[in-house]
Parts: C-alpha cells; sequence; structure tokens
C-alpha cells in the first residue's frame, strides 16, 4: 500500500494522532498546517486522498476544497466541528466527497479514507467497458473512470461519476436519495440524503446543454431520480 494522504489542519494534535494511525496502517502521510501549504503541497506531491480542515487560519477550508476541485478529482474527506445539514451540503457542493464532525474516533477516520480509496480506485465494470446513451452522445468508460458528452471529456469528482454510474446501470428505473446515498458512500449515511441533492446539482451543470430542463437526469418528485435516456 503505497497511498499518499494529506492532512491539512492548524492543530498539531490532530497531525500526530493521524499519522500515527495512517501510517501504522501503510499510508505515506504529508502535513499541512496552513490552507495555502495544502494547495502547495496538493501540487508538489499529488495525494491519493486530502483529509481537510474547515477552519484554518489563512484560506478557509471551503476555499481550499473549490481551489484543488477546479485542477483535480483527488478525494477530499472535509473536517468540521459544525455538524448542521447546511454545513455539509456546502461542503458536498464544493466537491468534498465525505464529512466527519470533530471530535471523531481515529478509527472511523481511517475506515472512511479506506473506504473512499476504494471507491475512487475502484475499476468494478458490472456492464462493460463502455456504456452509451442518447445515441452515444452521452458515454460512460467504466474502466478509465470517465464520461463524454458528445466526444468532450467532462471533470467529475468521484462522488458525482459513482452517482452518475449509479443511475446509468438501469436507465430509467428511479433511485431514492437513500438508495443513491447507499450507493454512492459505500455505508448507510442517515440523514445525509439532502447531499444527493448538491451532487445531482453539480453533475446537471457538467453534463446536462441545459442545467435547468435536465434531459439525462430526471427528478421524479418526491421519490428521487432517474436517468431519462436510453441506451444505445
Amino acid at each position: 500500500m503505497h497511498e499518499r494522504i494529506l492532512v491539512v489542519d492548524d492543530d498539531p494534535s490532530v497531525h500526530e494522532v493521524v499519522r500515527a494511525y495512517l501510517e501504522r496502517d501503510g499510508y505515506i502521510v504529508y502535513s499541512a498546517m496552513s490552507g495555502q501549504e495544502g494547495l502547495d503541497l496538493t501540487q508538489l506531491k499529488q495525494p491519493s486522498l486530502i483529509v481537510l480542515d474547515r477552519m484554518l487560519p489563512d484560506l478557509g477550508g471551503e476555499e481550499v476544497c473549490a481551489d484543488v476541485r477546479r485542477r483535480s478529482d483527488v478525494p477530499i474527506l472535509m473536517l468540521t466541528s459544525v455538524g448542521s445539514a447546511e454545513d455539509r451540503v456546502a461542503g458536498f457542493s464544493l466537491g468534498a466527497d465525505d464529512y466527519l464532525v470533530k471530535p471523531y474516533s481515529p478509527r472511523e477516520l481511517v475506515a472512511r479514507i479506506k473506504a473512499l480509496l476504494k471507491r475512487s480506485g475502484n475499476s468494478e465494470s458490472p456492464l462493460g467497458r463502455a456504456m452509451r446513451f442518447d445515441g452515444g452522445a452521452l458515454e460512460i468508460d467504466t474502466v478509465r473512470h470517465e464520461v463524454k458528452i458528445d466526444g468532450e471529456l467532462k471533470e467529475l469528482t468521484h462522488s458525482e461519476y459513482k452517482l452518475l454510474l449509479a443511475l446509468a446501470q438501469y436507465p430509467g428505473r428511479v433511485y431514492s436519495r437513500y438508495e443513491l446515498v447507499n450507493r454512492v458512500q459505500g455505508h448507510d449515511y442517515a440523514g445525509y440524503e439532502r447531499t444527493v441533492d448538491a451532487h445531482i446539482k453539480n453533475l446537471r451543470r457538467k453534463i446536462e446543454p441545459d442545467p435547468v430542463r435536465p434531459r439525462y437526469i430526471e427528478t421524479v418528485r418526491g421519490v428521487g431520480y432517474r436517468l431519462g435516456v436510453s441506451p444505445e
């Protein structure tokens, strides 16, 4: 195991504890004490995953997350002392893949990191290498984890990709928010169903010709979402 974990937090005790647990499991750990240092190390070290504190002395965690997400789809686990649904939704809207509220168990943090890395590195292709819809306008490459619209590559986060893949496995089938949370997050994420709406909004903005009148991801009011186009 050679995954590189970047921890961005201004609390030295967090680094000590997190480093001890992660290095014991074979991870390579880099530490950043500020948002800017985190951005610099992200460019320099190309981490496999970023653990990002929401409250930093220079740049806010949301600003760091948004900056990283403009350039990379590296999984981001956000740490926060505020656990409101609004804060979680805001973090997911900026591209965070998971959220953990302080104080947390170091074992839970490691479990979340392993789950994120497993999902982001999972090359399982249950329906073949390429899935095409809408006469080939929408293409999902399940080996390369790439999505193209009319031949143009779209940069999706891991959560957005997994969400689209879940919908694409059974076109026309309506998935509840609860089902999608469990498919995307890989575990019971009770109470976080609203975050699916944030991911859907971001996904539509990236792949829909007109996000206001979505063609691919349809809302079924009072139930959930479905892929509204047929396979090629």
